[in-house]
């Protein structure tokens, strides 16, 4: 195996013997099988598309794939096996409906899959990232960076896809993104523009997700929410879907079970839709990558939406389980039907364990600050400026991780002073969400946009405050410090990128995927910076 696809790549290079998130060499080499399987699909449904034919099960098909490939997300090989099959499978009904295939076309389009795992696993060593023909590092290194973000992008339109939203442009551009990866006649500067263009289609893509979300439970306001648990049975909700929650608090009504969100499902408490179900009772623990510490022995069950999990220590493996595309092999998975989930099983489990025993509530902070609330604060937030009571914006968020060098995060946000503005999104954000950063006149310092999903939200802000003060938003007292882990991420900064946004901060340490020379394109284009450290940010940033 090799996989360098994220923060915490072995050594800073690459993950070879197996993943540091845990993926196996099996599962990891049937990923990379998965991959090639779909840049068939690709290859082949853009010739389809060409003659008008389209088929919306194989666009999900395409974003399911991808996301499946994102880092901890699905562990399972045999569930992987079974994509590779059916990705197979929609080739050959892809050839029958095209036709004649160009002698020229590229390798994909010609396999065929082995009839056995050890097969499988035999075949994906061959066409793995390292196998990339192109004498070009910097070319490999684009194609990387488009691969990468195009699996972000994926996640955003699965969760856009369940809640019954999809788009053509979005879709088309799956097809597109993933021919290009194995299409020798591109040049370095054809990739550019390509993952310049991509940006643009992944901010429509968040767009829509965004809408769907307000749609579906509401839109957010601020609310504040409990830290810890109360007595009682419980079952604990991680991940990103928010219309798995819904299901679970639907059928949980009256049960005497508290339904409690962990890492990146904090901000479901903000929406009217979730918030109203009063046993969503508070939120439990801190960002992903704590959870094995966190749900080690607990007398409650631990239901993994989409990704984010970790192996399951033995404490608590039986009382975990997985649902959509996320899965972990030997832990129980709940499958939808027609749409809907049946959580019947942990409903009992929860009620036979009995759950915590006291309640335990550290303290309470307050979530909801999406868009549309704080650009109705607009023309207080721009009369505070010209006050001069805020002097300056901060935008401290991304994902967390494990790594050494994440504390610079927290320290950051302690220093900033105190007449700034602190904005953040996503699981970063436990670094130091709990901390009292006080208040600036009527508005809080911190204000927490939502998941990585809502990155949506932080980009409306920004516009929103460039056209108040009439410029452009590199010319706004507004400063991007982002952590970086995963393939959402790099799709998040693609976007910031694509809309000519400058001075990005990016840490702990930057991409593995990304050469010299690439790197030197982003900083003489976007003056993208490493982080150094937070005095020496602060003092640049604030003069």
């Amino acid at each position: 195996m090799f996989c360098r696809q994220c923060e915490q790549t072995a050594k800073g290079t690459g993950c070879t013997q197996q993943g540091v998130c845990g993926k196996t060499h099996e599962t990891a080499t049937l990923q990379d099988l998965l991959i090639f399987s779909l840049k068939g699909i690709a290859v082949l449904g853009l010739l389809a598309r060409e003659k008008g034919i389209k088929d919306k099960e194989t666009d999900i098909f395409l974003q399911e794939g991808l996301f499946t490939t994102v880092t901890n997300v699905n562990f399972d090989p045999e569930k992987i096996a079974g994509r590779i099959y059916a990705a197979y499978k929609i080739m050959e009904k892809l050839k029958k409906a095209v036709g004649p295939i160009p002698a020229d076309a590229p390798e994909p389009v010609h396999w065929q899959p082995a009839d056995s795992i050890n097969g499988l696993i035999a075949q994906g060593l061959e066409v793995g990232l390292l196998s990339d023909s192109s004498p070009n590092e910097d070319i490999r290194s684009l194609r990387e960076i488009m691969l990468f973000g195009m699996k972000g992008m994926a996640a955003y339109a699965d969760h856009a896809a369940i809640l019954g939203r999809t788009d053509e442009e979005v879709s088309a551009f799956f097809y597109q993104g993933l021919s290009a990866l194995v299409d020798p006649k591109l040049t370095a500067g054809d990739y550019v523009s390509l993952v310049m263009e991509f940006g643009k289609i992944n901010l429509k893509c968040m767009e829509i997700l965004d809408k769907a979300h307000n749609d579906t439970f509401g839109t957010p306001v601020p609310t504040k929410v409990p830290l810890g648990v109360k007595k009682g049975p419980a079952i604990i909700v991680s991940g990103h879907d928010l219309l798995d929650l819904k299901q679970l608090l639907e059928q949980t009504e009256g049960t005497g079970i508290n339904i409690y969100t962990h890492s990146e499902m904090l901000p479901a408490h903000s929406y009217p839709e979730l918030k109203k179900h009063q046993h969503l009772a508070g939120h439990f623990g801190t960002a992903w990558q704590n959870q094995q510490k966190e749900f080690d022995g607990i007398p409650a069950v631990v239901l993994m939406t989409t990704n984010c999990i970790q192996k399951p220590r033995e404490s608590y493996s039986g009382k975990i389980y997985t649902t959509g595309l996320v899965q972990y092999p030997g832990e129980g998975h709940i499958e939808a039907v027609n749409g809907k989930k049946d959580f019947k099983v942990l409903i009992e489990l929860a009620k036979k364990l009995g759950g915590f025993t006291e309640d335990k509530i550290e303290k309470e902070i307050t979530v909801g600050f999406g868009h549309k609330t704080v650009l109705s604060l607009a023309d207080k937030i721009v009369g505070a400026v010209k006050d001069k009571k805020i002097r300056h914006f901060f935008l401290i968020g991304g994902c967390d991780g494990a790594k050494p060098g994440r504390n610079y995060y927290t320290e950051f946000a302690q220093k900033v002073p105190k007449d700034c503005i602190i904005l953040t999104l996503a699981c970063g954000k436990f670094r130091f969400n709990r901390l009292d950063f006080g208040t600036i006149g009527d508005f809080p310092r911190l204000l927490d946009c939502g998941q990585c999903n809502d990155a949506y939200s932080a980009i409306q802000i920004a516009s929103a405050l460039a056209v108040a003060f009439n410029c452009s938003v590199n010319d706004l007292p507004l400063s991007l410090v982002l952590s970086w882990y995963e393939q959402k991420a790099v799709c998040i900064l693609l976007t910031l990128l694509s809309l000519g946004i400058k001075n990005i901060r990016l840490g702990p340490t930057l991409p593995a995927f990304i050469t010299p020379k690439v790197l030197q394109v982003l900083v003489d284009k976007f003056n993208i910076k490493p982080i150094t450290t937070p005095d020496q940010d602060l003092k640049e940033i604030l003069g």
